[in-house]
């Protein structure tokens, strides 16, 4: 995520956490309540008024460039949405891109178009968990957090799964709510999966489901966050050891949502090296030349 700098030009611009949200959540009851799942602990989050109240609202923003809007069957016999830019040529490598509280906007159109000229010979989605609703203000956007249910959110990312069709190559990146979405999505893509970037997400907390990764996984997380905090990240290592599958850690001294420029808490230098990493990982993952 990146250009959020001009009238809040990418939500989760230039590096790839533009958030934002100052997301003080993320991960409120992150290493307690082990009954609950990923997904549900966050969700938790939508009445936690510190959560909340930490976040401005997004500056008024179009996005005028290339894509289009898609919809697509979902298994559950319903449709689910989301923002496609095609690769230049016919490709089978998609990379999910995965919003924040906010919603679809513009900031994450922006954002999967940059993704897009980043990874040449990638198709990029961004992908509605939403189903159409989009907040302007912290008070809806928890609302609609609150609102996603586990089994539609699945069944929205199983049907872009189906889309981009059984031989695709499948990544995903997200931001905090999209973090944590970001690695279930990769869970869910089973052997398909080729990669995997969560930034400041809540991570599952299921061994046994992580035995089930067919990646690694890239997770950028903030020394400072009070959610996703290290205690829950160091957690996380030991969980993802339990399953055998790799995790490479990037930490910065800073607080939650730091990559995103529209957050008081921004930190340009430290967003701009997570951003390299994480699109060095995806370049890798996806063996995309430039």
């Amino acid at each position: 995520m990146k250009k959020l700098l001009t009238l809040g030009a990418a939500l989760l611009s230039l590096t790839f956490s533009a958030s934002a949200q100052k997301m003080a959540s993320c991960c409120a009851r992150p290493a307690g309540n082990l009954s609950a799942s990923a997904t549900e602990a966050f969700a938790m989050l939508a009445t936690d008024k510190d959560f909340s109240g930490g976040h401005d609202s997004p500056l008024p923003y179009v996005y005028e460039g290339a894509g289009q809007e898609i919809t697509f069957k979902t298994p559950d016999g319903s449709t689910g949405k989301g923002f496609e830019i095609k690769s230049a040529k016919s490709s089978n490598k998609y990379l999910f891109v995965i919003h924040e509280w906010w919603g679809l906007n513009d900031y994450i159109k922006k954002e999967a178009a940059t993704f897009a000229a980043e990874l040449p010979g990638v198709n990029v989605i961004a992908v509605d968990l939403y189903d159409g609703k989009v907040a302007t203000t912290p008070e809806d956007a928890g609302k609609y957090m609150g609102e996603v249910k586990t089994e539609r959110a699945v069944a929205i990312l199983k049907g872009a799964q189906m889309y981009a069709g059984p031989k695709a190559q499948l990544a995903s990146i997200g931001w905090c709510f999209g973090g944590g979405w970001s690695l279930q999505e990769a869970l869910l893509g089973g052997k398909q999966t080729v990669g995997c970037v969560m930034y400041y997400g809540m991570p599952e907390k299921d061994v046994a489901k992580l035995k089930t990764l067919n990646s690694d996984v890239l997770g950028i997380f903030a020394s400072q966050d009070k959610w996703i905090s290290p205690e829950v990240v160091a957690q996380f290592k030991k969980d993802m050891s339990s399953a055998g599958k790799s995790l490479t850690v990037e930490s910065y001294d800073a607080d939650h949502a730091f990559a995103n420029p529209s957050n008081p808490k921004y930190k340009k230098e430290d967003a701009r090296k997570a951003h390299e990493h994480a699109l060095a990982y995806l370049r890798g993952r996806f063996k995309v030349k430039v």
